[in-house]
């Protein structure tokens, strides 16, 4: 963050008596955390599950926090004075506003990315493309909501060309209040699905939130679109805004993958484009979902008028991020890390990755349960057990009270082996004594299932390398 007037920062959100006061105030950082508080800081208060930011003023004002924002009354904090105070209604919707405030100040390309799956990994593609042509600067891991995404904005400097920015949800409104404050040039929404099924009740409802993103963009604004998603192909926008749609099957999109194939390394696709013909394009990682994911990428780009030679250049050196489809190969066995998250949209695209992977030995999913399905959840579990019998899995290995669903289907479809572990340390034992090389281990869940505190384990004595 450069520094900035306080006034400006606080723009509607302090009261217009102190603007006056606060313009002598220059800032030099927002933290949310007292620990990583610096001289010159706003430190903002925020109520949080596990503890409450208001209890931390004091340690914030001895590390040099010169102001504070935060939602209730804080009494005998020494060192601050009642004008260093900043009370707000509501402490998230204030934490948008100073985002959209500083973010005023600069005029990046920003792109604003979301969808039900997909976003985090779009996201990468994209900043991996821009970063190409000029500084960019990107959503940290998935921090997309109201915290992480003004701590996004407010890495922007004068030197940014481009930024791109995730936007997440848990109901309606969420995502229009985020886009209002970024203020996105070029909207990217990746598909629908029934992630936040539980909240929203219907994936109209969800396709509804989805959409509030193009409320932030300009006239003429970019709409970026998965022209293969049922509900996007045809979902309404402003007339003044430009809708370009990317795919695989539908052959009105202007932006199609063709020919796909899976290389040494990845994948490799034609581009077919009816701005800019053909376009051959390698990327380093597997799985369908992720041509759609380059493919975002790919027309973005484009459509900022980015050579699709220099695009598709860009796109190779792709590289993945945390736990997400993440290949690695550990001696002889091939482990595919995917995971920080789960739905039956991406469960598909992993169980299908899984089928579709030539290994020496079994192919092994280990899978965990998906959270947040609302009514359908115990029939989303049971028709993921088919997929893994249907998609030729050897071994289906499942983890969590809801997944025995998963298990039990596909014992009933028929699958060679299935097994039902109630702890980590039980998959841990049966992992040490049953891997072989030549093995095709996936490991997908929802993030709080922690499927990753396996890894080291699996690897230990390995030797470990990203494929």
């Amino acid at each position: 963050m450069e520094q900035i007037s306080a006034a400006l920062l606080l723009k509607g959100i302090a009261p217009p008596d102190r603007t006056e006061k606060l313009a002598q105030i220059r800032l030099t950082g927002v933290e949310t955390d007292s620990r990583e508080v610096r001289p010159g800081n706003l430190f903002v208060a925020i109520c949080g599950e596990r503890s409450d930011g208001h209890l931390y003023a004091a340690k914030a004002i001895e590390k040099g926090a010169v102001l504070v924002m935060g939602q209730r009354p804080v009494d005998q904090v020494p060192g601050l004075s009642p004008q260093q105070y900043i009370q707000v209604p509501d402490i998230l919707d204030a934490m948008i506003a100073l985002g959209g405030n500083y973010r005023a100040q600069y005029d990046p390309c920003l792109v604003g990315v979301t969808g039900s799956v997909g976003k985090t990994t779009t996201k990468e593609f994209i900043a991996g493309v821009l970063e190409t042509f000029g500084s960019t600067v990107k959503t940290q891991g998935n921090q997309n909501n109201e915290i992480g995404m003004p701590n996004t904005l407010m890495r922007i400097t004068r030197e940014t060309r481009y930024a791109v920015v995730e936007m997440g949800m848990q109901g309606l409104g969420e995502i229009a209040k985020l886009t209002h404050a970024a203020r996105p040039a070029v909207a990217v929404i990746t598909c629908i699905g029934v992630s936040h099924l539980e909240q929203l009740g219907s994936r109209s409802n969800i396709l509804k939130a989805k959409m509030e993103i193009c409320e932030g963009l300009p006239e003429g604004g970019l709409l970026v679109i998965n022209g293969d998603d049922d509900l996007l192909k045809s979902a309404p926008v402003r007339a003044d805004i430009r809708r370009v749609a990317y795919g695989i099957e539908n052959g009105e999109c202007p932006v199609r993958a063709c020919g796909i194939r899976q290389v040494k390394g990845g994948q490799c696709f034609t581009v077919k484009d009816t701005e800019y013909g053909e376009t051959e394009v390698f990327i380093p990682t597997i799985g369908l979902h992720n041509i759609y994911n380059a493919l975002a990428a790919y027309t973005l780009a484009t459509r900022l008028q980015l050579q699709p030679a220099a695009v598709a250049a860009a796109l190779a050196n792709y590289k993945t991020v945390g736990h997400r489809q993440h290949l690695v190969k550990a001696d002889g066995i091939m482990v595919m890390e995917d995971c920080y998250n789960a739905n039956p949209d991406s469960m598909r695209a992993a169980l299908h990755t899984l089928q579709n992977m030539a290994v020496p030995g079994r192919k092994i999913a280990l899978l965990a349960d998906m959270l947040e399905l609302g009514t359908i959840s115990e029939q989303a579990h049971r028709e993921i057990g088919v997929l893994a019998a249907e998609c030729g899995a050897d071994c289906l290995l499942t983890y969590g009270k809801l997944t025995k669903a998963t298990d039990e289907a596909a014992r009933q479809r028929g699958i060679a082996f299935a097994k039902h572990f109630d702890t980590q340390e039980q998959i841990a034992e049966w992992l040490h004594n049953n891997l072989q090389n030549g093995d095709y281990l996936l490991l997908k869940g929802s993030h709080s299932m922690a499927l990753e505190q396996l890894l080291p384990g699996i690897y230990e004595g390995k030797t470990v390398e990203s494929c």
